[in-house]
C-alpha cells in the first residue's frame, strides 16, 4: 500500500508540473500566432488514451476504445488535447519546429506565417523559455506557499539536551553517543536535522564537525571518502545520528507482547535484563539482543520502580510507540504571513538550486560519483514518503519543479536548453542552423536523454534487487 501512495503522489505531482510546463510553451506560441497542433500529457505513440478537439464550435472526444480515431471536419488551426499512454513526460507539438515528434513533412516547403520557424528569433526564444520559466516560478511560489500554509516546525539544536546517538556510519565518522553537534563545516548546526550533514559534506564539501563532548569542544575531521559514501543510495536508509530521548510509552500496539505483559501508557522503561538503558536507542539495541526471548524490563510507574517480564518479538520489539520530541524538548513552531513566506520561498529555492549546481560541479570534477546520486522514478517517489501529507506533497512538488526547470535548461538538444542554445547562436551570429543539423542534433539529444532515463531507473531496479 505504501508504494501505491508514493507512486500516486509522484504521478499527481509530475502530471501537474508537466501540464503547467507545457502551458508555458503553449501560451506564448498562441500569443505570437503560432499553430499548436497538439497538447499532450504523456506521450502517445500510435494511440491516445484520450483526446479531444473543438471543431465547428463543438468538442469532439475520442478514447482508445473508439472505433473511429479521426476527428470529423478536422481543422489544423485547432489544438488537439490528449493524454498518452507512455508516462515519460508530455509535449506541445508546435508547427514548423523540429522537436521530439521528428515530423519531417512539416518542414518541407517554404515557412508559413503560422509556423514557429517563420517567427523572429526573439519570439522563438520566449516560446522555448516559457516552460522552464513556469517551473522556476512555480517552484519558488510553492515553497513560499507551504511556509505560509503550514509554517515551519523544527527542533532547535540547543533543546536537544541529551545529545545524540549514532549508528555505525556515524561512529565510523568519529561521532559518539552523547555528543552535541555545534557546527558542520563552517555553518552552525542551529536546527536539528541529521540530513544536513549529508548536504554539507556531499555538496558543500564540509571537512569537519564540531561537537561538544564531555563539556569540551572537539573538532572531528571528515575523511574525503565519506563524500561518496554519504551520497550513495544505501546511505538514505541510514540515520547517521539522531537526538537521544528517554523511553516513555506513548501508545501501545494491538496484538503485541507489551499489552499482554501488562505495560501501560506513561510507563518509563529504564532497563532490559538488569542492564540500564537510559535512552531509547540503548533500549532498542538491548531488545534486539533479546529477540524472540522473554526478558525482564525495568519500569518506573507512578514514581515507583518495578519489573515486568515480557516476550520480545523475533524482530526485537515489545510493541509500543514512544513519545516524540514534543514530550521532552521545546519544539519551535514558526508561522509566516504571506508577505514573509513568499520571499523566504524564493530564498529557499535559490539555496536549493545553488546546491544542485555545486553537486553537478563536484560530479564533473570527479569528487562525486554520479551513479551514487542518480535515481529514477522510484527515487523520486520515495521522497514523498509512505503517507499522504499535503504540506509535504506541495513542498516536494516545488522542489521537483525546480529540478525539472534546472535539468530542462541544460544545453542538450531535445531539451529546452538545447533549443535555447541554438537560438542564442542564431541571434549572436546571425546564422540559423540548418533544419537537417537541428534534426540530427535533436535525435542525438533525445537518445542521450532516454539513455539517462533508462540508466537512472535501472539503478533503482538494481538497488531494489540488492
Amino acid at each position: 500500500m505504501e508504494y501505491l501512495i508514493m507512486g500516486g503522489q509522484l504521478m499527481l505531482s509530475l502530471s501537474i508540473l508537466i501540464v503547467l510546463h507545457e502551458f508555458g510553451h503553449y501560451l506564448p506560441a498562441k500569443w505570437f500566432k503560432i499553430r499548436a497542433e497538439k497538447f499532450y500529457l504523456f506521450f502517445d505513440p500510435y494511440i491516445s488514451l484520450f483526446k479531444a478537439k473543438k471543431l465547428d464550435g463543438k468538442w469532439q472526444m475520442k478514447t482508445a476504445l473508439s472505433k473511429d480515431q479521426e476527428f470529423k471536419n478536422d481543422n489544423p488551426d485547432q489544438t488537439e488535447w490528449g493524454i498518452g499512454w507512455l508516462p515519460l513526460g508530455g509535449y506541445v507539438k508546435i508547427a514548423g519546429m523540429i522537436d521530439e515528434s521528428f515530423d519531417k513533412e512539416q518542414m518541407e516547403g517554404p515557412a508559413k506565417n503560422w509556423e514557429f520557424r517563420s517567427k523572429p528569433a526573439w519570439q522563438r526564444l520566449i516560446v522555448m523559455l516559457g516552460g522552464v520559466t513556469v517551473n522556476f516560478i512555480l517552484g519558488f511560489l510553492l515553497l513560499g506557499l507551504v511556509l505560509w500554509g503550514w509554517g515551519e516546525t523544527y527542533l532547535p539544536t540547543a533543546s536537544a539536551k541529551y545529545g545524540i546517538y549514532v549508528d555505525d556510519l556515524g561512529a565510523e565518522m568519529g561521532l559518539m553517543d552523547g555528543d552535541k553537534v555545534l557546527k558542520i563545516g563552517d555553518k552552525p548546526f542551529d536546527k536539528f536535522n541529521p540530513r544536513l550533514l549529508v548536504t554539507a559534506v556531499v555538496i558543500d564539501g564540509a571537512n569537519s564537525i564540531e561537537v561538544e563532548r564531555n563539556g569540551q569542544r572537539v573538532n572531528i575531521p571528515i575523511d574525503p571518502k565519506f563524500t561518496n559514501i554519504l551520497a550513495s543510495h544505501e546511505t538514505k536508509s541510514k540515520e547517521i545520528f539522531g537526538a537521544r530521548i528517554p523511553v516513555t510509552i506513548g501508545k501501545l500496539g494491538e496484538g503485541y507482547p507489551a499489552i499482554e505483559a501488562g505495560f501501560k501508557e506513561e510507563d518509563q522503561l529504564i532497563g532490559v535484563g538488569g542492564v540500564s538503558t537510559q535512552y531509547f536507542n540503548e533500549f532498542a539495541k538491548a531488545l534486539k539482543e533479546n529477540s524472540g526471548q522473554n526478558v525482564d524490563i525495568q519500569v518506573i510507574r507512578d514514581g515507583k520502580e518495578m519489573v515486568i517480564n515480557s516476550k520480545v518479538t523475533e524482530d526485537g520489539r515489545l510493541g509500543f510507540a514512544p513519545y516524540g520530541f514534543d514530550k521532552y524538548f521545546d519544539v519551535a513552531r514558526q508561522k509566516y504571513s504571506l508577505m514573509e513566506a513568499i520571499p523566504m520561498g524564493f530564498v529557499d529555492g535559490y539555496k536549493f538550486l545553488a546546491s544542485q549546481i555545486k553537486a553537478f560541479g563536484r560530479m564533473f570534477s570527479g569528487e562525486l560519483d554520479p551513479s551514487s546520486s542518480l535515481g529514477g522514478f522510484g527515487t523520486f517517489a520515495s521522497i514523498f514518503g509512505s503517507s499522504w501529507d499535503w504540506g509535504h506533497f506541495w513542498k516536494m512538488t516545488g522542489i521537483i519543479s525546480l529540478i525539472l526547470a534546472f535539468m530542462n535548461l541544460l544545453p542538450i538538444p531535445a531539451l529546452d536548453g538545447g533549443h535555447v542554445m541554438f537560438l542564442l547562436y542564431e541571434m549572436v551570429s546571425g546564422r540559423k542552423p540548418s533544419d537537417t543539423f537541428l534534426e540530427y542534433a535533436t535525435m542525438a539529444g533525445f537518445i542521450l536523454v532516454m539513455g539517462l532515463v533508462l540508466y537512472a531507473n535501472g539503478l533503482d531496479i538494481m538497488r531494489g534487487c540488492s
